[in-house]
């Protein structure tokens, strides 16, 4: 496997929420991580049809952009009840016309669609947070490590840690939802803890696991 020269990466995202979960999961093994946004970097645009496509299409913009390795992750919600949706579009149903991002219309246009299907029952409302890390060098070399995470969809929203769609998401064996949950209990896993949680950590742990030698 391919060694890292040092310890600083790309964090290729603009999405402040994303760099502070980055940034906790990094910091216990001495990693600095700089977002794009932090270093004046463009938003590539996404136009991959999978998790792991759009992850490597920032990462590999932010690498050859800085000359460092970078990080991202394209991750989503995928609904069983609406067929996977909104899935790798996730992003695309919370932005506006003017480009900002509102994850409250995303929830309620969720809802709409599931209820349209007549979702009204745990059984019904199943789905899973996905998330797809990837590593990728100034080269072009590439590394994936995907998690998931299983759960189901509730109705109003509950909580306001996290974001995105954190508050509509219970996690299988919770009763809370993400939103509900700090940081540390959202993630679950850290070095010789218990096993992560969240799609991110448990992508996180796939990475730390095979490319930094964490137990």
């Amino acid at each position: 496997m391919r060694a890292i020269a040092d310890k600083t990466f790309v964090l290729a995202s603009h999405n402040a929420g994303k760099l502070r979960e980055f940034a906790d999961l990094l910091a216990p093994f001495g990693y600095t991580v700089r977002s794009a946004a932090e270093l004046g970097l463009p938003e590539p645009a996404e136009t991959g049809t999978t998790f792991e496509e759009n992850a490597r299409i920032k990462a590999l913009a932010a690498a050859e952009a800085t000359g460092l390795p970078a990080l991202s992750d394209d991750s989503g919600l995928c609904v069983d009840a609406l067929d996977g949706a909104p899935g790798v579009y996730t992003a695309d149903w919370a932005t506006r016309e003017d480009g900002s991002r509102d994850f409250m219309m995303a929830m309620e246009k969720t809802e709409k669609l599931l209820a349209a299907r007549g979702a009204d029952t745990p059984q019904t409302r199943t789905g899973r947070f996905v998330a797809v890390l990837c590593l990728c060098f100034p080269d072009g070399e590439t590394e994936y490590y995907r998690g998931e995470v299983e759960g189901r969809l509730v109705w109003p929203p509950r909580g306001t840690d996290g974001f995105g769609y954190d508050p509509v998401f219970q996690p299988d064996g919770h009763a809370v939802t993400f939103g509900e949950m700090t940081a540390r209990e959202k993630h679950g896993w850290q070095p010789g803890g218990g096993p992560a949680l969240s799609h991110r950590a448990r992508a996180f742990e796939r990475f730390a696991r095979q490319r930094l030698g964490v137990g």
